[in-house]
């Protein structure tokens, strides 16, 4: 019999990870995702909590590309252009 170990998001804990580093990882982006959606909330309190959540989520997942564009690299931004045509 082998033993299989596996690591559980904290925010996410349906999700398994093999790698405590992409649990981890996971988790952080999940809490980024949290403060950028109640961000969102405060700035446009009409947003749904949905909405909120996915343009939060969104937003942490691609964290790169948007720290270049606050970086006056506007043009980072087509990036996501790329991203969402790969997808």
């Amino acid at each position: 019999m082998a033993v299989e170990v596996v690591y559980r998001s904290s925010r996410d804990p349906e999700r398994l990870f093999m790698d405590k580093a992409e649990a981890d990882r996971h988790d952080k982006m999940l809490e980024l995702a949290e403060r950028l959606s109640q961000a969102l909330h405060k700035a446009v309190p009409s947003l749904s909590e949905e909405q909120g959540e996915e343009l939060g989520i969104f937003m942490a997942k691609n964290r790169e590309i948007f720290a270049k564009a606050f970086k006056s690299q506007p043009d980072a931004l087509d990036e996501l252009d790329d991203n969402a045509a790969s997808e």
